[in-house]
């Protein structure tokens, strides 16, 4: 049985596909995120199932909250060992350590929230202290 060929997508093709921009896809082959962009005739690059698998576990690991230089440190124990224990034990690190930044970001954002609602309480007891004066002059003028 026959394989099927590797395809050969254009940067628009590929963007289409995995919804990100032409930009975003030229800038993570400066980065070295994308090594070995193939080219054909007039320098246009040509991406096959390779490229699109790698841009796929990019837009994974950014949606997950790593950085970019977290996702070039992972790319790099996989271009020296593969998808080793090594890197998996990497990334298992990196999404501990988002893990404990997300929760702490959430404790402050309780904190944050409770001093909100301590302070609109305050805001709203001076309203009706400044509303019950007023009705309380106007009693007296009357």
């Amino acid at each position: 049985m026959k394989q099927a060929a590797d395809p050969e997508l254009s940067i628009s093709e590929v963007c289409a596909r995995l919804d990100v921009s032409t930009r975003t896809v030229r800038y993570y082959e400066e980065l070295g995120l994308l090594p070995g962009v193939r080219r054909k005739s007039g320098a246009r690059r040509i991406y096959g199932e390779d490229e699109l698998q790698r841009l796929r576990f990019i837009t994974r690991l950014k949606a997950l909250g790593l950085t970019l230089e977290e996702i070039r440190e992972l790319n790099a124990v996989h271009a020296l060992e593969g998808s080793t224990r090594a890197m998996l034990a990497r990334l298992d690190a990196l999404l501990g350590q988002r893990l404990a930044d997300l929760d702490r970001r959430i404790a402050e954002l309780g904190d944050l929230r409770d001093e909100i609602s301590k302070y609109r309480d305050h805001v709203a007891e001076r309203v009706e202290a400044q509303m019950a004066a007023r009705t309380a002059r106007s009693k007296e003028n009357a």
